[in-house]
Order: structure tokens, then C-alpha cells, then sequence
């Protein structure tokens, strides 16, 4: 059984974090069963020690003793922590001390110690943060210190942490992470995960926008460089009160394999609470498939599923949609799990639509129905200010169009101008959205459907030049043809005349003989 000696302030009984138990020999200490820390200012008791080890004068040749947290040194608010603590066999006692004196607990060794014993915080409060330090005792006398442990509790809301100018960059060439809040925050540290937990802090700066950020510069990077990242801000007054940690980057490198493709099995532009899948995909063969978002996070990553042709593929599913998804989007493929990442792909944007009250109108100054081969315009158009308007076309298989606005007759507007054939047939939409958030869309306009006449001559195939000569060369023929048999039609016509007549004359003299 592990006994506790805690320090507490003369006047009352010691504040106690879990369970204890009372020692009726020695009435003024407090001997517990569980681990906790007093809470209140470190007054000495008398207990076979009769000053701070850091006081003593300390032994030589004895090993430094190591101090250690799990599951981390940066905690959430009200969740356990273990501080360990690793002397050697011969430690008879252990001792854990905070900077300022605020807290200090001892621990004596029982058979089951071994070389190391654990200080057990239940709840992680404001309290316990800060700067520790542990000591143990051997026959030998007091050991020094150990390395200090900076105990962080986290309470502040989190930053957002990016890479520019992508979280996936080709090798050898530098990165810049970014950490920002709204909050004002003075400095930021920045965390790799891993067995190492590499840390970096830096002091913030005001950015043009209002947010309170810090850059880290990473690089020339390598492909053993990868890794996933953290960042965490907090005010000087309170260096061990943190902010809730940033989501995760993950920092990848890439190579120099060709680039797979990326696009959407629906449209672009969706609304809130909508399913939108993104399948990227490639016949180059890659086994896995990595998403992220410009200026955010990488998505996990998703193994490839074969498809027919020898194409492989993976989907990435945002369900349901969130503002938070707004944005431009790459892709990357990987031949394996250890290997470089291919080029990225081409961008796809996805919108968000209903961020912005206002609903533009759209309309065609020719009408709605117009011939093929004539240009039309399309004007979207609002009273409100937008800086930039958006064209869609129903069917994923359309590009989107998108004009910066300008103002006349009080109104913001833009001017599609369209050279019109049986493909443009169809029914469009118009969007409107402000310089500071191009990704975040208005309501959609009301549909407008365009028809298009003469729509069936553009589905005949066009002739080749032969063919067409052919076709003159038959149609002269066809003309001549028929002027011939209209000349002959012409003349068999005035000769069955000229003989009926000459017929005629020769009835008449009998006639006038017989009466």
C-alpha cells in the first residue's frame, strides 16, 4: 500500500482531491489511500522529513530521476492525469513538487514500487497546471531533480491550423504552418505527434483580418519529414492554460507521379445538410487515395476500389454538409503505404449555397428561345452588392462560369455571353457571393430554361469535303437532267399541236362536200 503525506495550511484540514483516511497516531498528517494533490499553500509537517529536499544538500553519483505524464502533458479540463516518477531500487522515497510552492505531495515506496511510483491527479483543474519537478530519496541521500514537466490543462476555444501553400508540398521545398484564432492570444505552440512530441512556440502577430496567428516555417522538406500536426494558443498571464488543441494536419510530401483526377458524382453546389461525394481516381494504379482541402485539413486517407477499364478509385463523402466544407479541393494517389504521393490533381470547388440572404434574377435579353450558332447573354443581376456572380447549368458535365460584377442602372450584375448550339439547351441558375468568402453562395436565382431552334440540324454528322464535292457534282447533274426533259416535254408538246391542227384542216373540205 502506497501512503500520501500532504502539506496543507495549519489552520484547517487539508483540501483533498479523492478519498482518505485518517491516522489517529499522528493526528496532524493526513494518510491516504489514493493519490490527490493539496490544494492549499505548502505549510511543513513533521514527518521523518524535516525540510524541502531541494533544501538538502544532494548525494553524489545518484542518477537524475525522470518525470513523466500520461496520457500527456497537455490535458482537458476534468479528465485524470498520472504523473510518474523513475528512481532507482534503492529510493525509499518519492517527492513531487510544483513551481511556486503551490503543490507538493511524497510518496514512500512499498514493495510492489519498484523503481518508480505514480502521483494521480483525478480531475484536471486550473490549479494543477504548471511547472513539476520530482525528487526521490536512497540511503544515500536526496537525488536532484528531475527535468522539469510543464502540466497544461486546455480551456480556451481551439485555433485553426493550415499549411501554405498545401499540407502536401513536393519534396524539397518549404512549408509554412499557420496557427490562428480570434481570440487574442499572445503565443502559439506547435506539436508534432509521434513518440518524439516535438514542440515549437512562437509569439503572435495581428493579422490584416483581425486573427491572431503565428507561422511556423517548415523545411526544405523530405519525404521522412511527414507527420501530423497540432497547435495550441494561450495568454502570458496564464502560460499553462491552453486552448482546446487545432484538428489535425497532416503534413505530406510529394513526388512527381502524374496527377489522378478528382470530381463530383452530383453538382458542386449544395446546401447545408446535403451529401456530397468526391471520387478521386486514376489508371496510373495507385493503392490509396488522399484528400484535402487548400488551406485545411487532410481528409483520411482511403484505399483504392477497383473499377472496370483498369481504373482505380476512392470516394470521400462529406455527410452532411457544412459550411466548415466550403472551398477548393486536390487529390493525391500513392503506389503504397511508404511511398512518395503523386501530383495533385486538378482543383474542384465546392460551394455552399443559402449563406447569403439575397436572391439574384436571371434572365436572356434575346428570349428564351434563340437559333443555333447566334451568341446569347444571360444576366444575373441583384440590388444588393455582390462581388462576384456564378452561372450553373443542370448536369454535373457543365463548368461553372463566374464574373466579377459591375454596377449600372443601380444595379450589380454580369453579362454571360454564350455562343449558342444545341448543347447550351438546358436549364440555368445564377448565384451571387461577396470578395471575403467566394466559396459561400447566395440563394439561387429563380431557373431559367433556354431552348434552342434548330437544334436537330447540329445533330447530323458533318460531311467530309469529298462527300460534299460529291453531293455538288450530283445535284448539277440532277438540274441539267431535268432542263433536258423539260425541253423535250416542250417540243413533244408544239408537235402534238402542229399535228392535231393539220388534222383538222384536212376533215373540213370532206365535211363541206357531204352537205
Amino acid at each position: 500500500m502506497c501512503l500520501s503525506v500532504l502539506w496543507a495550511p495549519q489552520s484547517h484540514p487539508p483540501a483533498q482531491l479523492g478519498p482518505g483516511g485518517g491516522d489517529a497516531m499522528t493526528p496532524i498528517l493526513t494518510i491516504l489511500l489514493c493519490f490527490g494533490l493539496s490544494l492549499g499553500p505548502r505549510t511543513h509537517v513533521q514527518a521523518g522529513l524535516s525540510r524541502d529536499p531541494r533544501t538538502y544538500v544532494q548525494a553524489e553519483n545518484l542518477l537524475q530521476p525522470i518525470l513523466w505524464a500520461e496520457p500527456g502533458p497537455v490535458s482537458t479540463w476534468n479528465k485524470p492525469v498520472t504523473l510518474w516518477c523513475q528512481g532507482t531500487q534503492e529510493a525509499q522515497e518519492y517527492r513531487l513538487a510544483k513551481d511556486g510552492g503551490s503543490m507538493s505531495r511524497t510518496i514512500l515506496k512499498t514493495l510492489d514500487s519498484k523503481n518508480k511510483v505514480k502521483f494521480s491527479i483525478p480531475a484536471m483543474q486550473w490549479k494543477h497546471a504548471g511547472r513539476y519537478h520530482c525528487y526521490y530519496q536512497s540511503p544515500a541521500g536526496w537525488s536532484e531533480p528531475s527535468d522539469p514537466l510543464e502540466l497544461v490543462v486546455t480551456g480556451y476555444s481551439r485555433p485553426t491550423l493550415s499549411a501554405l501553400p498545401s499540407p502536401v508540398v513536393t519534396s524539397g521545398v518549404n512549408v509554412t504552418l499557420r496557427c490562428a484564432s480570434r481570440l487574442g492570444l499572445d503565443r502559439f505552440t506547435l506539436i508534432e505527434e509521434g513518440i518524439h512530441r516535438l514542440s515549437w512556440t512562437l509569439d503572435s502577430h495581428q493579422h490584416n483580418h483581425g486573427k491572431f496567428q503565428a507561422l511556423f516555417p517548415m523545411g526544405p522538406l523530405i519525404f521522412s519529414h511527414r507527420g501530423t500536426f497540432r497547435c495550441y494558443g494561450y495568454r502570458n498571464n496564464t502560460p499553462y492554460v491552453w486552448s482546446e488543441p487545432s484538428d489535425p494536419l497532416q503534413l505530406l510530401v510529394s513526388g512527381v507521379s502524374r496527377k489522378p483526377s478528382l470530381l463530383t458524382l452530383q453538382s458542386p453546389i449544395v446546401a447545408p445538410g446535403e451529401n456530397l461525394t468526391l471520387q478521386c481516381g486514376s489508371d496510373v494504379g495507385y493503392v490509396s487515395y488522399a484528400l484535402y482541402k487548400e488551406g485545411g485539413d487532410v481528409l483520411p486517407q482511403r484505399p483504392r476500389e477497383q473499377s472496370q477499364a483498369g481504373l482505380s478509385q476512392a470516394n470521400f463523402t462529406l455527410s452532411p454538409v457544412r459550411v466548415s466544407h466550403e472551398g477548393q479541393y486536390r487529390c493525391y494517389g500513392a503506389h503504397n503505404v511508404s511511398s512518395e504521393w503523386s501530383a495533385p490533381s486538378d482543383p474542384l470547388d465546392v460551394l455552399i449555397s443559402g449563406q447569403i440572404p439575397e436572391r439574384p434574377s436571371l434572365s436572356v435579353q434575346l428570349g428564351p428561345t434563340v437559333a443555333s450558332g447566334e451568341n446569347v447573354t444571360l444576366l444575373c443581376q441583384s440590388r444588393s452588392p455582390m462581388f462576384s456572380f456564378l452561372l450553373t447549368k443542370e448536369g454535373v458535365a457543365h463548368p461553372l462560369l463566374r464574373l466579377r460584377f459591375t454596377y449600372r442602372a443601380q444595379q450589380y450584375l454580369a453579362e454571360f455571353q454564350i455562343p449558342v448550339t444545341s448543347a447550351h439547351a438546358g436549364t440555368y441558375r445564377c448565384y451571387g457571393s461577396y470578395s471575403s468568402s467566394p466559396y459561400l453562395l447566395s440563394h439561387p436565382s429563380d431557373p431559367l430554361e433556354l431552348v434552342v431552334s434548330g437544334a436537330a440540324e447540329t445533330l447530323n454528322p458533318p460531311q467530309k469535303k469529298s462527300d460534299s464535292k460529291t453531293a455538288s457534282h450530283l445535284q448539277d447533274y440532277t438540274v441539267e437532267n431535268l432542263i433536258r426533259i423539260g425541253v423535250a416535254g416542250f417540243i413533244l408538246v408544239v408537235l402534238g399541236i402542229l399535228l392535231f391542227e393539220a388534222q383538222h384542216r384536212q376533215r373540213n373540205p370532206q365535211d363541206a362536200a357531204r352537205r
